[in-house]
């Protein structure tokens, strides 16, 4: 498939990044084959035949098994319980890019799969952030998102939109999430043609099971006493903008940043004015702010999960289940009927 030309978003935060010096070094130790011996080159199959395909953390990988289904052997790159902004490959991995038959990943989010990628050469490499309309959220664009817009956005003209510094999170909303889907979809066709209409048919039936779960919020968060949440991360913009309701994080895009001290004092005037009643903490990143807001105004904690992993502590064993969770607990902090 050929993935448009959107400019690479602004990473979150200084992160340690597999450099293009260190990707020449793997090369010249023979652990890496760079474009001359990309998918193209090789196989892109596994010994019976199946499509190999690499996934850089689980949102993508459990599309790419979705989609796939029994055509394709999926390997993710970042192992459950590790904070996906923060990998780091092995040789061993950025060797499986110039191999596999197909790449789905996130550009922007993980600097180190970004770097491998463009270096590996491999003509199917897929980003999910080309293939629906990015948009900017978090504590940088005046503190919260607020919205009801289930189509477009004002200023966008197909995809070809200024990434720079957008929002990342696309999979927390399940209408984005099947627009994905369908790229995926397309670009498994073109990488493996033989199994098209396998690929048409596995894609029709998780956009159904996806519209399914956006009618669950759509219904489950009306009559709600409530429209405003507090999460440690800007995590669920989409998700506030897609269902009207308002994120207000303690911290920006960022997982792992510290809020100021201003922020602190202006969640705890939230927090008294919007009644907020609980503040959401998640599992792969520190719960500890989160905790200590709660405490100060004497309020409630639970998980709302950015799904970026799924581990033994995940309220549920997929992408569906943890959503449903999420919904679970978003009803019950913001006072549905």
């Amino acid at each position: 498939m050929s993935v448009m030309n959107v400019r690479p978003i602004r990473p979150l935060r200084p992160r340690r990044r597999i450099t293009t010096a260190a990707v020449a070094l793997a090369a010249s130790l023979g652990l890496v084959t760079l474009s001359a011996c990309s998918a193209e080159g090789g196989s892109g199959r596994t010994k019976d035949g199946k499509l190999q395909v690499v996934a850089s953390f689980y949102p993508m990988e459990y599309l790419a098994k979705e989609i796939g289904g029994d055509h394709v052997k999926v390997t993710g790159l970042t192992k459950p319980g590790v904070e996906p902004h923060d990998l780091e490959l092995t040789p061993r991995q950025t060797g499986s890019l110039a191999d596999a038959g197909a790449i789905v990943y996130l550009k922007g989010l993980q600097p180190a799969v970004d770097e491998a990628i463009k270096q590996s050469g491999n003509k199917h490499a897929v980003d999910a952030a080309s293939l629906t309309e990015l948009e900017k959220h978090g504590n940088e664009v005046g503190g919260h998102e607020h919205g009801e817009d289930e189509h477009g956005h004002e200023g966008h003209e197909g995809h070809n939109h200024d990434a720079a510094g957008g929002d990342p999170h696309i999979w927390l909303d399940p209408v984005k999430y099947a627009e994905v889907a369908k790229g995926v979809a397309k670009a498994f066709a073109e990488a493996d043609p033989e199994h098209k209409g396998d690929f048409e048919k596995n894609t029709d039936a998780l956009v159904t099971k996806l519209d399914a779960l956006h009618l669950k919020f759509k219904d489950g968060l009306k009559n709600r006493a409530s429209d405003t949440f507090i999460t440690t991360h800007a995590a669920f913009g989409y998700l506030a903008e897609r269902y009207g309701l308002t994120e207000e994080a303690i911290a920006g895009l960022d997982p792992e940043s510290e809020p100021s001290a201003a922020r602190m004092k202006d969640l705890h005037k939230l927090a008294k004015d919007h009644h907020v009643g609980t503040v959401f903490f998640e599992t792969l990143a520190s719960p500890g702010t989160a905790k200590t807001l709660a405490k100060d105004l004497d309020l409630k904690t639970d998980v709302l999960d950015p799904i970026e992993g799924i581990t033994d502590d995940s309220k549920g064993r997929d992408y569906v289940e943890v959503m449903e969770s999420n919904l679970t607990a978003l009803r019950k902090a913001l006072g549905t009927k």
